[in-house]
């Protein structure tokens, strides 16, 4: 779900570009907030790692194949320091493994990172939903929806996109039908990563719950 250099109109990179740096800067900012913005820094380094990886396991769904992006993931666990990290693994994706490109890494951070931030805010809404007992309970939905969420707008966003800019030298029916088809091979792997989301939020909550409190 990476858009490659040469498919976007200039324009649009730039526009991109622009959206990725002002969403850095307020991410940043509300880090530097914190009283230790140092010390999400370990944690957002592991998580930016296993996104970098993500993006080469691949899940055959006939006609084609997906592969994770976890950026939902990241928005649950990670808070504000998801959307420089889904940058970082953006940036290292497109010079290693060639997903995506450097004029369209503005748009790639735009389209994966800002759901990564909603994911973030919704994750947030277990602490305002049941009693403590319910903790677990909570815990569990909102991480599925964070989770699930988060790459569904991922998805929403890229397909936007693609299917906004088609080049006018393309078969725009064509291209629309092959954007659609892989579009709705995108849903089985949603409900897959809200599930992933799920477990391991329910793992650290029993194991290490600060991990999850620390990105309040």
């Amino acid at each position: 779900m990476h858009i490659p250099d040469g498919l976007l109109p200039a324009q649009v990179c730039l526009g991109g570009y622009g959206v990725t740096g002002l969403v850095t800067w307020y991410s940043l900012r509300q880090i530097n907030r914190q009283p230790d913005p140092t010390e999400g820094i370990p944690k957002a380094s592991l998580l930016a790692a296993a996104f970098f990886i993500a993006s080469s396991i691949h899940i055959p769904i006939p006609p084609t194949s997906v592969h994770f992006v976890l950026n939902g993931l990241l928005g649950t666990l990670l808070g504000y320091y998801a959307f420089p990290a889904i940058l970082i693994g953006l940036l290292f994706q497109a010079i290693a493994f060639g997903h995506g490109g450097l004029t369209t890494l503005g748009v790639n951070a735009t389209i994966m990172g800002i759901p990564a931030l909603i994911a973030y805010q919704i994750f947030q809404l277990r602490s305002h939903w049941g009693r403590s007992r319910d903790r677990r309970w909570s815990t569990g939905l909102f991480a599925f929806l964070a989770g699930s969420i988060g790459l569904g707008l991922a998805v929403l966003f890229f397909f936007g996109i693609v299917i906004g800019t088609i080049p006018a030298g393309l078969d725009v029916n064509t291209e629309r039908a092959a954007v659609f088809g892989l579009m709705l091979a995108h849903i089985p792997l949603i409900v897959l990563e809200g599930i992933f989301t799920t477990m391991l939020a329910l793992f650290l909550l029993r194991v290490k719950p600060e991990l999850l409190t620390s990105t309040e």
